[in-house]
């Protein structure tokens, strides 16, 4: 049978992804502030985070089969080493003054696609290193790790990037993938691996599972529409905080806010678990269009920075409580493929939002796209409430025994 979860896995992978998160937050700054203050466009950010984005999701549903498969442990340290590479390779491009859009969009595109395969073979993995009664806490634990990077992380990228360059910012990235490669290499969990009947097969099998619970179903297609209009937002608020609102530094107290409220929704998950975690969730995700708004009007930096704590509290919030209802509602054999369609649908959108936020933006103002942006988002929230699985859908305590293991990950 497979052995009790270690807790010192779980706490080197702690460990591993909250000093990687920390990194990864240098990336955005540097890039947004690399390509406009560079003389770049809107137009272009959007398509070099399109072309993160739609490697991304190319790979996902194969990721997904793969992490079911094999070991996700290896995996996620395979797709770390190429993130390491492609971090090094962005920062060479700026630093020696390159201006090829289709070069940069190319590199941007290795980064996503093994984000692809990491994605999917994290979710398996977490579940695996605690007790099924304790998984709630744990997402919880990570979400706070996260985000409390996510708080250091900006203000220091803000003020690293204006010091020292975006370039030296993507080799901090990149040393942070290794750190994180290290730490899941140091790993050893047993895990359930079902036999390979081929890869539609074994696509088909996970879009059933989906397809079988309605708040499930509902939640992706809700997602689809709120990350359309998510996209779109995500290059909008970097030219306005750019441009407008005070240039890198102001960039980075807006996501420095972003990650205090995540941790404020992380601590209040682990200290509030609600019964009915859609239920209350979904409203939470509404929030998230306040801060949308916030930049059109007042469009002034402390209400932006406002905004940010509430509606990015709301969202952690809620990313807690879906957490734990896929680790209890699916059953580990499949939970990687189900993990990939979840990351399919509900970001299938975003690539599109990011590639039309510019020109909406010169043909109708930036405003005013925003203010659309943020109605949109705030519909498609409470859309899944219609759905009676939604409402209803209770946190358990108790999760059946997983199945025998077939394999050990590392």
């Amino acid at each position: 049978m497979t052995s009790s979860p270690a807790p010192s896995g779980f706490r080197l992978l702690a460990v591993g992804q909250g000093l990687s998160w920390f990194g990864d937050a240098f990336a955005p700054i540097a890039l947004a502030v690399a390509v406009l203050a560079g003389g770049g466009s809107a137009s272009e950010l959007g398509l070099v985070l399109a072309a993160t984005m739609a490697a991304r999701l190319a790979g996902t549903l194969v990721g997904g089969v793969w992490a079911d498969r094999a070991s996700p442990g290896g995996i996620m340290v395979a797709s770390d080493v190429v993130r390491a590479l492609s971090a090094l390779g962005t920062a060479g491009y700026f630093a020696t003054g390159q201006d090829s859009v289709p070069l940069l969009c190319g590199l941007a595109a290795v980064t996503g696609g093994a984000a692809a395969f990491f994605g999917p073979a994290f979710v398996s993995l977490r579940p695996l290193l605690v007790a099924a009664d304790r998984r709630h806490a744990a997402n919880a634990t990570l979400n706070i790790l996260q985000n409390s990077a996510f708080i250091l992380g900006p203000a220091a990228a803000g003020v690293f990037v204006a010091w020292a360059g975006a370039p030296w910012a993507f080799v901090v990235n990149a040393a942070s993938f290794l750190v994180s490669a290290g730490t899941v290499a140091a790993i050893r969990v047993d895990a359930p691996r079902a036999a390979r009947v081929g890869l539609l097969a074994e696509l088909r099998e996970g879009w059933h599972e989906v397809t079988s619970r309605s708040w499930l179903l509902a939640g992706l297609l809700a997602a689809t529409a709120y990350h359309a209009a998510f996209g779109a937002v995500t290059v909008l608020v970097d030219v306005i905080a750019v441009r407008d609102l005070g240039g890198p530094t102001a960039l980075g107290w807006i996501s420095a806010a972003s990650g205090a409220g995540g941790l404020v929704g992380g601590l209040l998950a682990l200290r509030v678990p609600p019964s009915r975690p859609l239920f209350v969730g979904w409203p939470c995700v509404a929030l998230m269009s306040l801060f949308a708004a916030a930049f059109a009007w007042p469009g002034h930096l402390a209400v932006v920075i406002g905004a940010a704590v509430v509606a990015f509290g709301g969202l952690m919030y809620f990313s807690v409580c879906w957490d734990t209802a896929l680790q209890d509602g699916v059953p580990h054999s499949v939970l990687a493929r189900v993990s990939s369609w979840d990351i399919l649908t509900s970001f299938v959108a975003i690539p599109a939002g990011n590639a039309l936020a510019g020109p909406l933006a010169h043909t109708y103002g930036t405003g005013r796209v925003i203010l659309v942006a943020a109605v949109v988002m705030a519909l498609a929230s409470f859309a899944p409430m219609l759905v009676r699985g939604s409402r209803e859908l209770r946190r358990t305590t108790s999760v059946p025994a997983p199945e025998p293991a077939l394999a050990t990950l590392g």
